[in-house]
């Protein structure tokens, strides 16, 4: 919620250009694909940040997934709403670049489906997070083997899109740190 509007989302087209805007539940119900982001932030030692998202999300509560996720506000560029949505959920605030964007569609189940225009980014913090409540149950850090054998040993542990963008976002780490 803002300002206690429903939270908007911008539904796009399949190169991303707006074709309007729809209230987040929803777009979700609807499964109208729309623009969002996630956003992989890795620690000092090279682990990813994981959060837990909260009990009391109205879809994928209590799941593993990348360090934040979110959609930007019609108006609000997406870099920037990732930063937002960063210091809302983990409390972090660091630089962040943008890996790529993809398209994915899944059914969450009770009438709900994810229909989004993904943007990734990555970031690199030093500090420790101090997630919000109403939005991470908890958090970890992992290094990519562990989170490895966890995406085949339990791959109903973490939300649908994790998955699909998470090797990108490591990928482009690695390579930033022996560029």
């Amino acid at each position: 919620m803002h300002e206690g509007i429903p939270e908007q989302v911008i539904l796009v087209d399949g190169d991303d250009r707006a074709i309007g805007q729809m209230e987040k539940l929803a777009a979700h119900r609807e499964g109208r694909l729309h623009r969002a982001f996630s956003v992989f932030v890795f620690d000092g030692d090279g682990r990813l940040l994981l959060q837990r998202r909260a009990w009391g999300k109205y879809h994928s509560p209590g799941l593993w997934s990348n360090t934040c996720c979110g959609h930007p506000r019609p108006g609000e560029e997406t870099r920037a709403a990732a930063r937002r949505r960063l210091v809302e959920e983990m409390g972090l605030r660091c630089e962040l670049t943008y890996v790529h964007s993809f398209i994915y569609r899944a059914e969450l189940g009770n009438g709900l489906w994810e229909h989004e225009l993904d943007h990734v980014f990555v970031g690199t913090t030093r500090n420790e997070p101090s997630p919000h409540p109403d939005e991470v149950a908890e958090w970890r850090a992992v290094p990519r083997a562990a989170m490895e054998a966890e995406l085949v040993n339990a791959p109903d542990a973490f939300t649908v899109w994790f998955p699909q963008c998470v090797h990108a976002a490591w990928d482009h780490h690695a390579s930033q740190q022996y560029a």
